[in-house]
């Protein structure tokens, strides 16, 4: 069996749902769809994301011994729904378990320190999100799914519930050159149903318009007037374009336990949040995306959903 089959095995016993691997070359026709996206402010006050963009597209300035990206991909579906019996604010599917960061970094430390044991010569690098990859455009080049409308991968057996990794590697394996079709055709569904406009036409996505991006990123001290009027119950980030889309009627419950809700809470009381202090807040956090709006922000977007709703 070769290298590359057998990092593929090893990858799905880690609870990797699909493992693609394409030579390492610069991405030209996405790396100049990032640029014009930059170029006309998409992105907001992301500053990280315009921080050498460069390096984005080409993972040789990352590694410089890269000569070949495993792209892999991994299911955190897990069905259950947000609670609405209480005044509550809805959490994005992706945060309800623990931080995927932390659960994809460590398998992929797993997988690399395998392939080292495989083959002695072999050395990589891990990416998981935060490091200046571009992700989506990779997972599409490896045929792990294609680039829907809504800017999420879409894969054709478990939807896009899927969290992307990868890692770089200075080794030349077999390489898959299969790409998936764009099975979106004429549908609009995510476009139509985006509250805030936010998918200004198909396959772009204005940031600043984003509910997700508001109650995530963005730290203004209040939600901008037209995200709050439509922010429809999101405390954090926002699944509405997912939640829509055909595709995800292929979604598989993850077998990866670490996904499920902590503390079964798909939603958060409203009221709990605008009295939790600092300390309870580390230890509620701890381990989980959340933690990445601050309390300052989950407070901000609460408060946005208590006065929407014209609670006290």
């Amino acid at each position: 069996m070769s290298l590359s089959l057998r990092i593929k095995e090893r990858a799905a016993e880690l609870g990797f749902c699909k493992t693609r691997i394409v030579a390492a070359n610069r991405l030209e026709t996405e790396g100049d769809l990032f640029f014009r996206w930059l170029e006309t402010g998409f992105h907001g006050e992301m500053a990280w994301i315009n921080r050498e963009p460069e390096k984005r597209i080409d993972p040789k300035q990352i590694f410089p011994d890269a000569r070949s990206l495993v792209v892999l991909a991994m299911n955190y579906y897990t069905p259950h729904a947000h609670d609405d019996s209480t005044p509550a604010g809805k959490i994005s599917r992706y945060a309800w378990g623990d931080d995927y960061h932390d659960v994809m970094r460590e398998r992929l430390r797993d997988l690399l320190e395998w392939i080292k044991m495989e083959d002695p010569e072999a050395d990589g690098k891990i990416c998981v999100d935060t490091t200046p990859v571009l992700e989506k455009a990779w997972a599409v080049r490896a045929g792990i799914g294609w680039l829907g409308k809504h800017t999420n991968v879409i894969t054709p057996t478990h939807g896009s519930w899927v969290f992307l990794g990868e890692i770089i590697l200075n080794l030349e394996v077999e390489y898959d050159t299969a790409i998936v079709e764009d099975h979106c055709g004429s549908c609009t569904a995510c476009i139509d149903a985006c509250p805030t406009n936010a998918i200004v036409k198909p396959y772009v996505v204005d940031s600043r318009k984003c509910i997700s991006y508001a109650t995530i990123e963005l730290r203004d001290e209040t939600l901008p007037a037209e995200i709050a009027a439509n922010q429809n119950g999101w405390l954090y980030g926002c699944d509405i374009c997912q939640d829509v889309c055909p595709w995800n009627r292929f979604e598989k419950p993850t077998k990866e336990m670490r996904f499920e809700p902590r503390n079964n809470e798909t939603s958060l009381p409203l009221e709990s949040l605008a009295e939790m202090q600092h300390d309870e807040y580390v230890e509620r956090f701890r381990g989980s995306a959340m933690k990445r709006a601050k309390l300052s922000g989950l407070k901000r977007n609460a408060a946005a959903i208590s006065l929407l709703k014209g609670e006290p």
